[in-house]
């Protein structure tokens, strides 16, 4: 019956094959609590499935909640990464902290007392019948069966830290988030701004004091690593052309997989930090100033989702060059000021730059660049430079 469910062709057939196969388990001679258990395996080895073609929890559950505009496949998709996380895990590579965070973010937790009885705990917590959850928990089956394989991520070893060094990252990651908190809580975009960019130098230095620890480490240095990060709609073209600005501006490269929603953002770990507590902070930014334009754009004109769009493209293009700046300054700063480094350091940024392009090229031999649509409001273009201007690369600049 899973394999009918799973396999029958998109429309009619599927939904034949789905009411076909509620319709058997809700009236299984087994029992209701049989199908409950062998429902919940089947999940977890679907999941199962899935992390071995390359995925991650938060990347699965936007995929599944992308594919269709109700909700009930993601969340039994969450139930169903709780299930498989709850039993012994399976030899392989180990998932790690941000692996767990994810499950966190979501919320996968298994919320039912035992296996045998989900399906009526699924039914009393969303009030349906048992064909109506047998419905839902096989189209969910059906969705797992059907996501295709991805490149996986690398996850290469970090290399030793002592306490001092550890302690050192602490109080760095420390100050730039709360340099982006400032800016996220503040109303005054030319504050926002530079704080953002006062952000960004302290993580290009912090960037490099890891890299020069990286090269004098005795048990040599990581490989680059990658992230996936999640491009949520609307205005998902402009979103990861700010996301690219952030990583180049770190060091990074970002490739966008519009059909699946995210990017992967490759670099080496600290960067990589830098790059998603960045953009997260820009785009709440961006997003703000954004609808602030907008709102009072649309007193003028109806075409406010092409102001909008174009708003986010002229700011992630003007923030790319802000960024790079503010970059560059740190990396001019960092030799001016312990001359003794600068021999060393080029030459270590320079073959780290070379590792994450290799990587790059490895994991995504086939890119093509994006045409960007909806670019077409000079209202909206004049408006989100000017947004990204009003920046000062120092607090006291």
């Amino acid at each position: 019956m899973l394999g009918s469910v799973r396999y029958a062709a998109d429309g009619a057939a599927a939904e034949d094959a789905v009411e076909a196969g509620a319709s058997m388990l809700a009236a299984a001679p087994a029992g209701w609590e049989a199908v409950s258990a062998a429902v919940v395996a089947a999940a977890a080895a679907g999941v199962a499935q899935c992390w071995a073609g390359g995925w991650q929890p938060a990347d699965l559950e936007r995929y599944v909640r992308r594919q269709g505009p109700e909700g009930t496949q993601a969340a039994l998709v969450v139930d169903a990464m709780a299930a498989e996380a709850s039993r012994a895990p399976a030899a392989g590579a180990p998932r790690g902290a941000r692996w767990a965070e994810q499950l966190r973010r979501l919320g996968a937790e298994v919320w039912w007392e035992a296996d045998r009885g989900y399906l009526d705990a699924l039914a009393g917590r969303r009030r349906t019948t048992r064909f109506e959850t047998a419905y839902d928990v096989l189209m969910a089956l059906r969705a797992l069966a059907r996501v295709p394989r991805i490149t996986p991520l690398p996850t290469p070893g970090r290399a030793p830290a002592g306490e001092a060094r550890s302690a050192a990252a602490s109080r760095a990651l420390g100050r730039i988030r709360g340099l982006l908190a400032k800016a996220e809580a503040t109303n005054f975009a030319e504050e926002a701004e530079a704080l953002s960019a006062k952000a960004q130098e302290l993580m290009a230095r912090h960037s490099i004091d890891e890299a020069l620890l990286d090269s004098g480490s005795q048990g040599g240095q990581p490989g680059p690593s990658a992230v996936r990060i999640g491009i949520e709609g609307p205005y998902e073209q402009a979103k990861a052309l700010l996301l690219d600005a952030v990583a180049a501006a770190n060091r990074c490269q970002a490739v966008w997989a519009a059909d699946v929603g995210f990017s992967t953002v490759i670099g080496f770990t600290a960067d990589l930090d830098a790059t998603e507590m960045l953009y997260t902070s820009l785009l709440l930014q961006a997003t703000a100033a954004m609808h602030r334009a907008g709102d009072a754009h649309h007193a003028r004109s109806r075409r406010t989702r092409d102001f909008r769009q174009t708003f986010l493209v002229a700011y992630a293009d003007r923030i790319r060059a802000r960024l790079a700046a503010a970059t560059e300054a740190a990396t001019n700063a960092a030799t001016t000021e312990s001359p003794g480094t600068a021999p060393a350091l080029l030459p270590v940024l320079a073959a780290r730059e070379l590792a994450v392009e290799n990587t790059t090229s490895t994991l995504f031999p086939d890119t093509a660049p994006v045409r960007l649509r909806g670019v077409r409001d000079a209202d909206g273009w004049h408006a989100g430079r000017a947004a990204a201007d009003r920046a000062r690369l120092r607090e006291d600049g």
